[in-house]
């Protein structure tokens, strides 16, 4: 069974996210918040497996109850999925490198909704990756990235790994599944796999949307091209 909290500051979004999601099996809501500050107590309390997030709302935002939830390892098992009214909300990307697996638009068609929550709750990020990398590149064109410093975080963490590693975070960053990345770089999807996972713990991020994130944030990947193929 796939548990999932809602939190919404606007009752009829709740109700009717309630409605949809426990009506299909296999799925159950097991909270509901009106705030930010519910939404964390209820998560810690009821440990769902996914919390559909909306940013704005009282006491404390979706993007700190993000990030909290996202922060606390007795939730480990729980993850994010950031509801927005629009498509290029500049709360968005925030909220993705606070942990958020990923984002949907609020007006997403009820079967889009049920699937996200189900490729969420197997542990896979909801990325989305044309929404997503437009997001992202839109966050980025307002506030330039430039090449990685070995002096700043992000260049820190880019010089762990080996340029094999690089190329397939740049890959990732574009939005590549891990079969598209093996016949990218000639390498069998199990091989394609592991180096996944491999950046998933030398960076500490829980899953691919971070792994977008941190592929631009570390200038891996600027202004349209990446620096681990120069395309």
């Amino acid at each position: 069974m796939i548990t999932v909290e809602l939190a919404d500051d606007q009752s009829l979004v709740r109700a009717g996210f309630h409605a949809l999601l426990d009506a299909e099996p296999g799925v159950t809501v097991v909270a509901e918040a009106a705030d930010g500050e519910s939404a964390v107590f209820l998560a810690r309390r009821y440990r769902p497996q996914v919390v559909l997030m909306d940013i704005r709302m009282p006491r404390m935002d979706g993007l700190e109850a993000t990030a909290q939830i996202t922060g606390d390892p007795n939730l480990d098992n729980t993850r994010v999925i950031v509801l927005t009214t629009f498509e290029l909300d500049e709360y968005v990307f925030g909220a993705l490198r606070a942990g958020a697996s990923g984002f949907l638009l609020k007006d997403v068609e009820p079967a889009d909704l049920v699937a996200a929550v189900r490729v969420v709750a197997a542990g896979e990020a909801l990325l989305a990756p044309r929404l997503t990398r437009r997001l992202i590149e839109a966050f980025v064109a307002s506030s330039p990235i430039g090449p990685a410093d070995p002096s700043d975080p992000a260049g820190r963490e880019l010089e762990k790994l080996t340029p094999r590693e690089r190329e397939v975070l740049a890959l990732v960053g574009r939005g590549k599944s891990n079969a598209e990345i093996a016949e990218r770089l000639v390498l069998s999807p199990l091989t394609a796999k592991t180096h996944v996972a491999r950046l998933f713990s030398k960076l500490g991020v829980r899953d691919r949307a971070q792994l977008v994130v941190a592929a631009y944030e570390s200038g891996l990947i600027i202004a349209g091209r990446d620096r681990a193929s120069n395309t």
